[in-house]
């Protein structure tokens, strides 16, 4: 290599500037203190067609960054799905009309479509803002993870090296460029250079269903094409119809094989396809209704249904990869970008926390064991969702065909899932269940459920997720229950007690600044009328905004019956921490602080603890070793 090739380094580097990598980039700049790299192939953002659905948890994630009041304004909602099925006749019709998102604790309920260059858009214009730029028409061609011990596991070393290729440059010099890395996520979608690099295995099958795929401005006469629309025909296949911002649609259309499959190959051949064919198939499947392009289409694509899971998603617990480069399955569960955002959402918390010394790197394994199990049961749900969507309907003629009630079952069914709300991480370090009996309906490993709380100290109501952005911060409310004479000696000896410096509330943060690790908002049940927040102690009262009541709002429209409907007992004191990420880590009462301190304990460390990387084995490392 030449001597003159530049060498940088950097804490992370992503490689991939689609939703994952920018989802990850953006939390990682937001971080702030963490040096980081992204590159990208590609010399712009999408600029047509590719992912366009945002389910309602993913509204929920993009509100904990600040970044959903633009998706909110600018994306088309979808509350409704209608149903049509063929009649006796033959011709389809209207079955049913239901909501959207069946998931009763959705704080959004509806999902938002939007053109996925607007997406990638949002968080590029929020990196911006953190001074984050891309480095377009950038690409990797070597990378290499050191076997050396005290490299490998130095909190101050660079163990990855990675050779980059400048594909706009106009000399061999400029060509080139090495970085060295504390880690390397790669986001490099469904094709990812660096999942292939390392040999990990896509594991998983291919359907025989083929699909086309059309984004237009319709002309029809189909009620429904404003609404999220599920058609199957009697013989000409199935569609769905996704409505789109500015009047647009998008049309996955079900394509038969001697349309698209060469026959001395038995392979899709593209060139037999094109948006009109899609259109003429789409027709026939909306029969009688009639359906034509207004404009000219803005994009379209053909695609098999792959179902398939990455047998890793790290290497060396260095190298990670995220998104598409791990997980494949039908778009039409509207999955995709929401399932590849997820996942660096999981992710860049934890590689934070590590970078700053806060968290043990053993807290990374935690990644791959929830997203990839996560992606798995995705894959799951998937294969059941995409037979029935391609199956011939049920008619007098094809009674073992799929009957709409069938249909509707799995939609309903698996609707938590499909919303992201029902994501569920099982127990580990971060995921402790012993004291789920404390908040029965608060489940631990799942998100934390909205609900509206007045601020005691000026009786405005506001949502709890409001309260727990994603900055990287372990959020601890303290559900102080009813605050009476009888009571609020118990509070003051327990925020006394949380005080010392064996406290983890003391112990982890640097110098004991409390704020800088963690947010404490304690949640009283008491009425707004007469309540004195004065009256919680500093501990729990660290600003005048993070004294909540379970009560409602003046209108008495808004809020109250929370302590009822999270199962909590007002006649004690409840801990519920809750991740950076949103999720319930661990739910504990007063009287079990122990344990509570155990739960920090076994991923956070002090601020004295040794630089050294703890929870890496050599073993970890074999695959990189072989390059």
């Amino acid at each position: 290599m030449p001597s003159q090739t530049p060498e940088n380094f950097v804490d992370v580097l992503v490689i991939g500037a689609g939703p994952a990598g920018l989802m990850c980039s953006n939390a990682l700049a937001a971080a702030g203190d963490i040096k980081l790299r992204v590159i990208d192939k590609s010399p712009s953002k999408v600029a047509l067609g590719h992912g366009d659905g945002i389910q309602p948890r993913t509204i929920e994630v993009l509100q904990s960054y600040g970044l959903a009041e633009r998706l909110l304004r600018e994306g088309n909602q979808m509350h409704m799905c209608a149903f049509y099925n063929p009649n006796l006749d033959g011709k389809v019709e209207l079955t049913e009309r239901v909501p959207d998102v069946t998931e009763p604790t959705a704080r959004f309920p509806f999902e938002i479509t939007l053109h996925q260059g607007i997406i990638e858009g949002i968080f590029i214009d929020s990196m911006n803002l953190h001074n984050l730029r891309i480095d377009r028409l950038v690409q990797p061609y070597a990378i290499e993870l050191t076997c050396d011990h005290d490299n490998l596991h130095g909190r101050n070393s660079y163990p990855v090296k990675v050779t980059l290729e400048h594909l706009d440059a106009t000399d061999d010099v400029e060509r080139t460029e090495v970085i060295h890395a504390k880690y390397v996520i790669g986001a490099d979608g469904a094709h990812s250079w660096v999942r292939k690099y390392f040999g990990i295995t896509m594991d998983g099958d291919q359907t025989e269903y083929i699909w086309g795929v059309v984004d237009m401005v319709p002309d029809t006469n189909f009620p429904d094409i404003r609404n999220r629309t599920v058609i199957h025909s009697a013989d000409s296949g199935s569609c769905m119809i996704i409505p789109r911002e500015d009047d647009k649609v998008r049309l996955y259309v079900q394509l038969l094989d001697q349309d698209v499959v060469c026959p001395s190959t038995g392979r899709i051949d593209k060139a037999r396809m094109n948006p009109e064919r899609i259109i003429e198939a789409a027709k026939k499947i909306l029969h009688p209704f009639e359906i034509r392009p207004l404009t000219d289409i803005e994009w379209w694509t053909t695609y098999i249904i792959s179902q398939r899971v990455a047998s890793t998603y790290s290497v060396g617990d260095r190298i990670f990869i995220a998104g598409d480069a791990c997980h494949t399955h039908s778009p039409k569960a509207g999955q995709g970008m929401n399932a590849s955002m997820g996942d660096t959402h999981n992710l860049a918390w934890k590689i934070a926390q590590v970078l700053r010394g806060w968290a043990r790197p053993s807290i990374l394994r935690t990644y791959e064991s929830e997203r990839r199990k996560y992606a798995q049961d995705l894959v799951d749900f998937d294969k059941q969702f995409a037979a029935f969507f391609s199956g011939k309907p049920k008619t007098s003629e094809n009674e073992d065909g799929v009957s709409h009630e069938q249909f509707l079952k799995v939609f309903q069914t698996f609707g938590g899932f499909t919303s992201g709300i029902g994501v569920h991480y099982e127990p580990s370090d971060i995921v402790n269940i012993k004291y789920q009996r404390c908040a029965r309906n608060l489940v631990i490993g799942k998100r934390m459920l909205p609900q509206i709380f007045i601020r005691a100290a000026d009786a405005r109501p506001v949502d709890i997720q409001d309260l727990l952005p994603a900055n990287i911060r372990w959020k601890i409310l303290v559900f102080l229950g009813t605050l009476d004479e009888s009571q609020l000696p118990r509070i003051e000896l327990l925020a006394k007690e949380l005080n010392e410096p064996a406290s983890f509330l003391r112990k982890y943060p640097v110098d004991g600044q409390i704020s800088r690790m963690f947010d404490i908002i304690a949640i009283v049940a008491g009425n707004k009328s007469d309540f004195n927040y004065l009256s919680v102690p500093d501990l729990f009262r660290p600003h005048w905004s993070k004294v909540l009541l379970d009560d409602t709002d003046v209108t008495g429209t808004k809020g109250g019956g929370a302590y009822e409907r999270f199962g909590i007992d007002t006649k004690d004191v409840t801990f519920v921490v809750v991740r950076p990420d949103g999720y319930v880590g661990m739910i504990a009462p007063s009287s079990a602080l122990w344990d509570l301190q155990g739960y920090f304990a076994s991923f956070l460390i002090p601020p004295c603890h040794d630089a050294q990387l703890e929870g890496v084995t050599g073993n970890d490392v074999i695959l990189q070793c072989d390059h």
